[in-house]
């Protein structure tokens, strides 16, 4: 169960209702939500196999400027000539699938992140990564190369009540 809270504290990263929530998978050294679990499915039956969203934006933006200096390329290109690193990204993305078909299976087996034959989204490892710590080889390396995103405090205010957010979404439609 997730508590209304965190709801509200997701909501104001995302700049949006969050979909799916099941609960907060990782929490940033502020306190905050950094990373949470969502189901496989949304509320209206549409699938969805990211199970670990990066939520923070401070962490989300981190995380983009890896992936702008090329670091998804490198990566995947090593995938190609470290057989053991390979061998250690298909246990992450077996451990993945895992997690998220204990909650229920989606046909198809749908990877996440590029999992398990190239980097495509360092987001996603690196949610997976906060959220299994020791279980994603490219979200640690990525994680190890980010800056402490949280040094300068909570990226958003944990102030106004669920209720008030919510409805500030609604008036904006």
């Amino acid at each position: 169960m997730i508590e209304d809270r965190d709801v509200a504290a997701v909501a104001e990263q995302l700049g949006r209702p969050p979909r799916g929530l099941r609960a907060v998978a990782h929490r940033c050294p502020c306190g905050l939500p950094s990373v949470v679990e969502t189901n496989p499915r949304l509320e209206d039956g549409t699938p969805f196999p990211t199970l670990y969203y990066l939520t923070c934006p401070r962490a989300r933006t981190a995380v983009s400027r890896l992936e702008e200096s090329g670091m998804m390329r490198e990566m995947t290109e090593r995938l190609r000539d470290d057989p053991s690193l390979a061998a250690r990204y298909r246990a992450a993305y077996r451990d993945y699938l895992e997690r998220r078909d204990a909650i229920e299976r989606l046909p198809g087996a749908p990877g996440v992140g590029g999992m398990p034959d190239r980097v495509k989204c360092l987001h996603a490892l690196v949610a997976h990564e906060l959220a299994a710590p020791g279980t994603n080889p490219f979200g640690r390396e990525a994680l190890e190369a980010l800056p402490r995103w949280w040094a300068d405090g909570p990226c958003v205010a944990e102030s106004l009540p669920l209720a008030v957010i919510l409805q500030k979404f609604q008036d904006l439609s």
